[in-house]
């Protein structure tokens, strides 16, 4: 074969490493995820299993099994069934699992029966990150992604969609009972075969117009009016970078600003993200054991409440104001053309005139005090302000905790720029990492625990990136 790589003879006898342990060498990861897995208090951590049973067949160590998924997960094998083939021959998972293979369903009950000590297992990940002083800067970035659930957009239904599928059915139904009116009227041999199949076609459409009307039924007896088939817990939710809905799950993610690590995340079937500012600063802020720090989300978490619980916890909000002004897209004026004057409690419009206090009224929860002039109708600029006899601006009770937050957003312009490089590639990466379909689990609580899983690999693989195999090992052995 001339000059090319040359095989060797697979029947050639070979004197081979006498143990498992030299094929793994000293800087592989998996020496790392022993340890890690190994100094953990499982039974603290209320793993089931931890007592073995007196009788019956052995079962595995659920440090065993834990080994298994975190070995997975960080080579991107999350199936129960391929770990099942793994683990009969990589030898990396045979170093680490000592030559055990459990079956697929033991692997995937194991999965399902310890989900909340699975994402403890996550947290203390990030202590042991914390220990080892990788949060200095306390400055997080929040942000939340799209993630599909094991549903398909056709098994979700919303009231829009069952009406509109309802409409298609019908004008269906229509269109064959004309077709079988003409059929009936026509003298020919074919006219009797084809309306028998028309009076089917009907047959089967109005079977699915039944289906669909307990569909309806289910849709305006669910809580949130939304119904999935597979899922239940899926929800319809509009990905911003796809322009089209998903059926599937916000994750939601704190990931720190210096090494990229996400200190803390939250699965919900949620498909907006302004009541998460504050609950995520928080998680965040425990996680990495700071007094102090700040966070930074785009528009989509601006809310005055969430701003003013942040400054009250600790955490310092730098989050953009949505440009929502109707009058603003209409070319006129906005709220943040009218200057407020705190001592004399009037806003300052364009004008120069005074728009003074007039009452307070509560919406949503909300305090907030309206303010407006009397001179509006001979202003000079009224066209420019209003299309109404004067122009109105409402104040809520706190809002200068968010101008507060508006004038550190403007002294600090790179906010958005440490956002968007901080928190956006950690979702690319676990997007690329979990394929096409990105979880394999059904219902809230086992996605949360499929959801952990994933921030836990990539977190090790952060770690390994950052300092390497050895001195992790040597940190957590000390």
């Amino acid at each position: 074969m001339g000059r090319f790589v040359q095989g060797e003879d697979r029947r050639q006898d070979y004197l081979l490493p006498a143990s498992l342990d030299d094929y793994v060498s000293a800087d592989n990861p998996v020496r790392a995820v022993e340890a890690f897995i190994d100094a953990l208090d499982l039974k603290a951590l209320e793993f089931a299993g931890m007592t073995p049973a007196e009788t019956g067949r052995p079962a595995y160590h659920p440090a065993t099994m834990l080994k298994i998924y975190l070995y997975g997960y960080l080579n991107r094998v999350q199936s129960s069934r391929r770990l099942e083939r793994e683990a009969q021959r990589n030898v990396e998972l045979m170093w680490l699992t000592g030559r055990l293979a459990p079956d697929f369903k033991t692997i995937a009950n194991f999965r399902q029966a310890n989900g909340a000590a699975i994402r403890t297992v996550c947290s203390q990940f990030i202590v042991l990150c914390r220990q080892l002083g990788l949060f200095t800067r306390a400055v997080v970035a929040i942000d939340g992604s799209k993630m599909k659930a094991v549903n398909n957009r056709d098994k979700n239904y919303t009231a829009a969609k069952v009406a509109s599928r309802m409409k298609q059915v019908q004008d269906n139904i229509d269109r064959y009972l004309d077709a079988l009116d003409r059929t009936d009227r026509e003298e020919s041999d074919i006219a009797e075969p084809k309306a028998k199949r028309l009076t089917e076609k009907i047959a089967r459409l109005r079977a699915q117009m039944r289906d669909l009307a307990a569909r309806e039924e289910e849709v305006r007896n669910a809580p949130d009016q939304q119904v999935s088939l597979t899922d239940p817990d899926a929800r319809a939710m509009t990905s911003a970078g796809r322009g089209t809905s998903i059926v599937g799950y916000n994750l939601q993610a704190a990931v720190d600003a210096e090494h990229h690590l996400i200190v803390a995340h939250e699965l919900l079937n949620i498909g907006n993200d302004r009541g998460q500012l504050s609950s995520m600063a928080a998680k965040a802020k425990d996680a990495m054991g700071v007094d102090a720090l700040d966070a930074i989300a785009d528009k989509g978490y601006f809310k005055g409440e969430e701003i003013r619980t942040c400054e009250g916890i600790g955490v310092t909000a730098f989050v953009p104001r949505p440009l929502t002004s109707g009058a603003k897209a209409q070319g006129r004026f906005g709220k943040p053309d009218f200057v407020y004057l705190e001592q004399e409690n009037v806003y300052r419009c364009p004008a120069g005139e005074d728009l003074i206090y007039r009452y307070t009224s509560v919406e949503d929860g909300m305090t907030l005090h309206s303010y407006w002039s009397s001179n509006c109708q001979t202003c000079a600029l009224h066209d420019q302000c209003t299309t109404g006899k004067e122009r109105r601006v409402r104040r809520w009770e706190h809002e200068a905790v968010v101008e507060a937050m508006e004038r550190r957003l403007d002294h600090a312009p790179e906010a958005m720029r440490i956002r968007r490089q901080t928190v956006e590639h950690p979702f690319g990466t676990l997007k690329a990492w979990m394929g096409s379909t990105h979880f394999q689990m059904k219902t809230l609580k086992h996605v949360r625990t499929e959801a952990s899983l994933h921030i836990l690999a990539y977190n090790f693989k952060r770690l390994v990136a950052i300092l390497g195999v050895r001195p992790i090992i040597a940190a957590i052995q000390t």
